[in-house]
């Protein structure tokens, strides 16, 4: 029984790995985003809700630490890092605004946000992506199949699931990919 499950597991997660080649213009445009508000001094904020807020956390160090080699970091930050902002915030203001309140307070206009939820529900995403649209900056979303309340958002990086475990690893794939276009591109050519 328990093989059965992580047999049938990876064999759709495998599956779905397998057609991730159709969202490398996607990811692509999204690099490029990020490359070009890094290179002008702008930010790359993170934000998402359970596992998701883990992935921004993962991806925000890959960008301000190292991904592949030692070069200068970059400014990149999660907004789910600091637990006593995130609950000050849930307390004083509601939970639906612990990324726009952050938002509103960091941001600037030649920054890049991005908001992560597998559902594409999260109405504390979407109020945090609304608060950087507002404020000017790029916005981008990570999610899943469901994508009609992120319409608004300058980018989509939509994974064709809705199994949110899969989509989640999808986020990370492509996530740490974008996170290596970017390093790469800003400080080492390919063929180095």
């Amino acid at each position: 029984m328990f093989s059965q499950f992580i047999e049938s597991h990876l064999s759709s997660s495998l599956e779905l790995i397998g057609r991730l080649d159709s969202l490398i213009a996607p990811a692509t445009e999204i690099a490029e985003l990020m490359i070009s508000s890094l290179a002008k001094g702008g930010t790359v904020f993170w934000f998402g809700n359970g596992g998701s807020a883990s992935d921004a956390e993962n991806l925000a160090a890959e960008l301000a630490g190292r991904f592949a080699f030692d070069r200068d970091p970059l400014s990149s930050f999660s907004l789910t890092a600091n637990s006593s902002i995130f609950s000050a915030i849930a307390n004083d203001y509601g939970y639906e605004n612990v990324f726009s309140r952050q938002v509103k307070g960091y941001v600037k206009p030649n920054d890049v946000v991005v908001g992560i939820t597998t559902s594409g529900k999260s109405i504390n995403v979407t109020n945090g992506l609304s608060e950087a649209k507002r404020i000017g900056a790029q916005t981008v979303a990570f999610t899943g199949e469901h994508t009609e309340l992120l319409s608004f958002v300058n980018l989509t990086l939509a994974i064709p699931s809705t199994i949110t475990a899969h989509i989640q690893e999808a986020h990370i794939i492509l996530g740490q990919a974008i996170c290596g276009s970017i390093e790469t591109n800003l400080f080492k050519k390919l063929n180095d």
